[in-house]
């Protein structure tokens, strides 16, 4: 830390000053330096001091890890213009299609060293990976996080549609429950759990429907529909252009599907990081809009029940 500020400063005085340390106390640290790596470190010139080409090299491999450092311990100080912070968040592939490209045009605007990974989301995992630290945030279905240190912001309620491909013996307004069960489903599970809530739903009415095939991501479902008889319960905004170019057939379940609210959660130890809240803050707004400008015209179109 101290290297970091004199080569900060250029300044025995001004390093010490940044560190609230006495000038004699960084010029004793200065010199253990260099007994210790074998290098003079800092020429003095005129009222600055230069570093060596040692002092230069090592400065470009130990910045950005103590700048990661300072974040890590002191997560109050947050600058995104100027932070090098990389954020973990475990998130479905919808939500990925939902959130990135505009999330990515804020980050180069304002943060362009900022670091976003999306990790792997199941309904499973969802709880565990925030308790032990392997994200900062998740992006998935509510009602599945039962731990009160687990806190939570709601997005969006999804809605869900029929699919097929165009031409579908099923594509039409009138599906019946039983053409509608009796019909091989495809299923986007993202844990491999061949139930859903769909199931549920017809289990409530004594009907059974066969999972004939399962996928884990949404960006597989409009080619298979597209070349088979499968049929898939989704939620629209999953797959906005295959429906909206008419790739796909879309037509209203014939029961209602309440499916599990979708909202962001994250870990209370978290709550009050400068950083997570910057980045919080900014997908809320994303998902919510998405929301606001796409679900009216995709419910009206497909989805009557929930527009009502």
């Amino acid at each position: 830390m101290v290297f970091d500020a004199v080569m900060t400063e250029g300044s025995i005085t001004r390093a010490a000053e940044r560190l609230a340390m006495t000038q004699p106390a960084v010029s004793n640290a200065v010199s253990r330096m260099r007994m210790v790596w074998k290098d003079e470190l800092f020429v003095k010139e005129g009222r600055r001091i230069q570093p060596t080409l040692f002092a230069q090299n090592l400065w470009t491999q130990v910045r950005t890890p103590l700048q990661a450092l300072s974040e890590a311990v002191d997560p109050q100080d947050f600058d995104p213009a100027t932070s090098t912070r990389t954020f973990r968040i475990a998130v479905a592939s919808a939500g990925v299609d939902i959130a990135w490209k505009p999330l990515r045009a804020i980050i180069e605007a304002q943060a362009q060293n900022v670091n976003i990974h999306a990790i792997p989301y199941t309904i499973a995992n969802g709880e565990k990976v925030l308790i032990d630290a392997e994200v900062d945030l998740v992006i998935g279905t509510m009602g599945n996080m039962m731990s009160p240190v687990i806190h939570s912001e709601f997005l969006f309620n999804p809605c869900y549609v029929c699919i097929m491909r165009p031409g579908h013996p099923l594509a039409k307004k009138d599906l019946t429950l039983e053409e509608f069960a009796s019909a091989p489903h495809l299923l986007v599970s993202l844990s491999g759990d061949v139930t859903g809530y769909t199931d549920q739903v017809l289990a409530q009415h004594g009907l059974k429907r066969r999972i004939a095939m399962s996928v884990n991501h949404f960006s597989a479902v409009p080619g298979l529909i597209e070349s088979s008889d499968l049929i898939a319960v989704v939620p629209p905004t999953a797959l906005e252009e295959s429906i909206f170019s008419g790739r796909v057939a879309v037509t209203e379940p014939p029961l209602p599907i309440p499916g599990s609210h979708i909202g962001s959660f994250w870990h209370k130890r978290q709550e009050t990081d400068a950083g997570l809240c910057w980045l919080r803050s900014h997908l809320s707004q994303i998902m919510k809009q998405h929301a606001e400008k796409h679900f009216a015209e995709l419910e009206k179109r497909f989805c009557g029940a929930c527009a009502a």
